[in-house]
């Protein structure tokens, strides 16, 4: 368990220095997954030997003297949407439950040739779709604070494996909150990077921004490191961002005095529990040197751009499954019955008013550094509520109605991370959303690298 819970940044160290091997590294994860996995179903598919394997031939790397990455002997729980190559990869659908992929994807890749070694998936709702983590696959993920609720979702595997100490590094995918709300629901740190800063590769649509690959752990410092080999450019992705990933290797601390930070809720209904948390914390930004005001960004057609092009891609995407009759569940179906409904110009409309929200956000945060706001509008719900049918007693009117928090911000392009923010009266964790300026990640990081520190609510384990 001590080695367990180091952090990432930490036992890299050790592995460098031979003060541990990367076989005793994996080995410790191995106990920790087989002794506590079974209670919460968080990794669904574990490669034991072949983790071993690799931890030894990264020993022997160090031994050698050969240059190592920034990775190197670290243990990485892989999300089962990400191709992996010579492990199954489901993305928790019956149509895929046996596909065992002969390339990694670019997110794995980039993984690997850093040195981390992939013990195993992680699960997630299927395709991706909903932010409550269970499929007909391998059924539910317990979050780890209270097994009778949900961890979130769709990167709530991953979530869960850290929190659990299961794995020191995850990584994941976020369209409308799939890295943020599980961090938020399980305590850990997710961060929703700008499009192209993490390319992805293959794609079907490989010039689309609204879904995005990014890094989790259990500190911030630790998504920066798994960040700095994840970004960078490729050929392979048309949109990835030039800046190459090394640059957020680099230390985070520095000042904030005078940094000025709007604080929203976006006129959305959050349980009271959740917006005192995240208000409560209102004090440790203005204990850092920020000026904080109650100022609100223009997000007006935010709501019916994501809706609308979500529903394109989800056509895109599960199209032919849909009209091929093959299994796909009901939320899934109504997505895509949406998208077929959408013609030429309404996707011209969408990308017009998207054009006109991000001039009104740049405008607006040429004013604001940040945005500070709650992850999710409600605590961590019932494990067997498929989704929130209200919130503070409104209404919601579709199965991600209740995610508006995180993908209004989706739909703006910026980056944003949720940090541990602190926890309800029953210990369910709450986290909080800092938003940054467009392609501006390494500040994001840098504001909830100072938050973290001056607040340690990450460092509150599960029972």
């Amino acid at each position: 368990d001590e080695i367990c819970f180091l952090t990432a940044t930490e036992l890299a160290g050790l592995i460098r220095r031979r003060d541990v091997s990367a076989r005793e590294v994996m080995e410790a994860h191995l106990r920790r997954i087989e002794a506590v996995n079974p209670g919460v179903n968080a990794i669904v598919t574990l490669v034991a030997e072949k983790a071993l394997d690799a931890a030894d031939a990264a020993d022997a790397a160090v031994a050698r003297g050969e240059a190592l990455g920034p990775l190197h002997g670290l243990p990485i729980a892989v999300k089962d949407a990400h191709r992996t190559r010579g492990i199954r990869t489901t993305q928790g659908s019956p149509i895929h439950a046996d596909d065992v992929p002969d390339t990694d994807e670019l997110i794995v890749e980039r993984e690997k040739q850093a040195g981390a070694i992939v013990l195993g998936k992680t699960n997630l709702p299927e395709f991706g779709a909903g932010s409550q983590t269970f499929n007909p696959v391998f059924g539910p993920t317990l979050n780890p604070y209270d097994l009778s609720r949900t961890c979130g979702g769709s990167s709530g595997g991953s979530a869960v494996a850290l929190a659990c100490g299961m794995a020191p590094l995850a990584d994941g995918s976020d369209m409308g909150g799939s890295l943020r709300n599980p961090a938020s629901f399980c305590n850990v740190v997710g961060l929703r990077p700008s499009p192209g800063r993490v390319p992805s590769w293959p794609a079907q649509l490989a010039w689309s921004t609204l879904s995005v690959d990014g890094p989790m752990a259990r500190t911030t410092a630790d998504v920066a490191l798994l960040l700095s080999a994840i970004a960078g450019p490729d050929p392979r992705s048309p949109i990835a961002l030039g800046e190459p990933g090394s640059r957020f290797a680099a230390p985070l601390d520095r000042s904030f005095q005078g940094t000025r930070i709007a604080w929203v809720h976006l006129g959305l209904p959050f349980e009271a529990e959740v917006r005192a948390v995240v208000d409560a914390q209102r004090p440790v930004f203005e204990g850092l040197g920020c000026t904080v005001e109650d100022e609100e960004p223009d997000l007006a057609d935010a709501d019916e751009i994501f809706k609308g092009i979500r529903a394109w891609l989800f056509e895109a995407a599960r199209g032919d499954d849909y009209r091929a009759r093959r299994p796909l569940k009901a939320t899934i179906v109504w997505n895509v019955e949406q998208g077929l409904g959408l013609t030429g110009p309404d996707l011209g409309r969408l990308e017009t008013m998207r054009t006109a929200l991000y001039e009104r956000i740049r405008l607006f945060m040429t004013r604001y550094d940040y945005l500070v706001l709650p992850v999710s509008q409600v605590l961590p719900f019932d494990i067997d509520t498929e989704f929130p049918t209200q919130v503070d007693g409104v209404a919601m009117d579709s199965y991600i109605d209740w995610m508006r928090s995180c993908y209004l911000i989706s739909a703006t392009g910026n980056p944003a991370i949720s940090v541990p923010a602190g926890f309800s009266a029953d210990g369910l964790p709450v986290g909080l959303q800092i938003v940054g300026r467009y392609n501006d990640d390494w500040s994001v990081l840098q504001l909830a690298h100072a938050f973290e520190g001056a607040t340690e609510h990450g460092k509150r384990r599960p029972a």
